[in-house]
């Protein structure tokens, strides 16, 4: 793999969504390079600060649940070459850590709000779609630039028909991220469309989103605005908004 597609890597490696010869690939990469390993703690930071606004309590039962399913796992003996091995008298026995385990165990607290970010977020930063260099390294940096900023807020709703929606915003940068999740399906004559509305009640379209999931990065004409809509609106979309089912989240 070359370097420059090495540096398209942090997004999903942060999301621990990359396979084990690639993750290997980008933690070799990042032993030199200083760039990538800036924009991994970026990205980590933002990722940790979107997952606290979405997380949910588990249930009371899930403790009890995982303790139960683990009492029933079989337990298998060490491969033959895991064993220790025998010593001379006064010698001690050197084990070598695996490869990873410790950036699996530092980065334990990471992985469980990269969970729920990947819940937020499966459809901004597309998985599938990484290795597409400018278009991923651009929105890596724009959600990190928003999330990073000291009067970023978040909002989180839910959207009527099914689904959810969390917007961040941040006038200082006149920014915003939208993530939208688990929107019901609509049929090929209708459409999403994004809204922001300010104090005298008029709304901006910021964009149609087609897709399930979306996260949606917006520069400019963010600072003022008081609310998000969202709106379902013919193939296209709309000049104006159809209220009619309309969802609203105040971002005051």
């Amino acid at each position: 793999m070359s370097t420059s597609e090495l540096h398209t890597l942090a997004g999903p490696y942060v999301l621990d969504a990359l396979p084990a010869d690639e993750r290997i690939g980008f933690e070799e990469h990042l032993a030199y390079c200083s760039a990538c390993t800036a924009e991994v703690t970026r990205l980590r930071e933002a990722a940790v600060k979107l997952a606290a606004n979405v997380a949910v309590s588990p249930p009371p039962s899930l403790k009890a649940n995982v303790l139960a399913s683990i009492a029933q796992l079989p337990q298998s003996a060490p491969a033959e070459s895991e064993q220790p091995q025998p010593t001379a008298p006064g010698e001690g026995v050197v084990l070598t850590p695996r490869r990873g385990f410790g950036r699996l165990r530092r980065g334990s607290t990471l992985a469980l709000a990269a969970a729920a970010v990947i819940v937020a977020i499966s459809g901004g930063i597309a998985i599938d779609q990484y290795r597409d260099n400018t278009a991923t390294t651009a929105t890596n940096n724009q959600i990190a630039a928003v999330l990073a900023e000291p009067d970023a807020r978040t909002v989180h709703g839910e959207v009527k028909g099914g689904g959810q929606a969390t917007v961040v915003t941040s006038n200082q940068r006149d920014a915003a991220v939208v993530v939208l999740h688990d929107l019901r399906t609509l049929p090929a004559s209708q459409t999403y469309q994004l809204w922001l509305i300010d104090s005298s009640q008029t709304a901006h379209s910021i964009g149609l989103a087609d897709a399930t999931s979306l996260t949606k990065v917006v520069s400019g004409g963010v600072t003022g605005k008081i609310a998000f809509g969202l709106t379902v609106e013919p193939a296209g979309g709309s000049a104006k908004p159809t209220m009619s089912g309309a969802t609203l989240i105040s971002m005051t």
